[in-house]
């Protein structure tokens, strides 16, 4: 992919960016005209005015920051977003709030880092077993420790 096609949609919507050369996703930012509050225990939608055209066998995965979640409590509600490469609608940022006080977002602020990746979409092959590994069907917890 030699350049991310971006459609800005609203008039205080800003394109994504990347804050330095090594930062791997592009911030997302609140395209909102006055502030909206986070609560606990409720999802708030914040519109990023942003819309993007991936190259098929891509897809854009959209994080939380780390700053909102570890010095707000604010972070997606549904974990990661998943923009898939046939998407172009407006991305918008469904976020919650997991600390009692909530915290409001202020127009143009950074809400989210969207990464784009490459992904795999190999056909399914039914079996009637799977090849055997050291773990096996060791779920949660089952490696121990290193």
């Amino acid at each position: 992919m030699d350049k991310l096609k971006v459609k800005l949609l609203r008039e205080n919507a800003k394109a994504p960016c990347r804050a330095t050369d090594g930062s791997a996703g592009y911030d997302l930012s609140a395209a909102i005209a006055e502030p909206a509050e986070v609560s606990r225990g409720k999802i708030t939608v914040i519109p990023t005015g942003v819309a993007v055209a991936l190259e098929s066998g891509t897809v854009a995965l959209v994080f939380g920051r780390s700053g909102l979640g570890f010095r707000h409590g604010v972070v997606p509600a549904n974990a990661v977003g998943v923009i898939d490469s046939d998407y172009r609608g407006e991305i918008s940022v469904g976020l919650t709030c997991q600390l009692e006080e909530g915290y409001t977002v202020q127009p143009g602020e950074r809400i989210a880092q969207m990464l784009v990746v490459p992904v795999l979409t190999p056909p399914v092959e039914l079996q009637e077993e799977l090849d055997e590994t050291q773990r096996g069907t060791g779920g949660f917890g089952s490696t121990g420790r290193c």
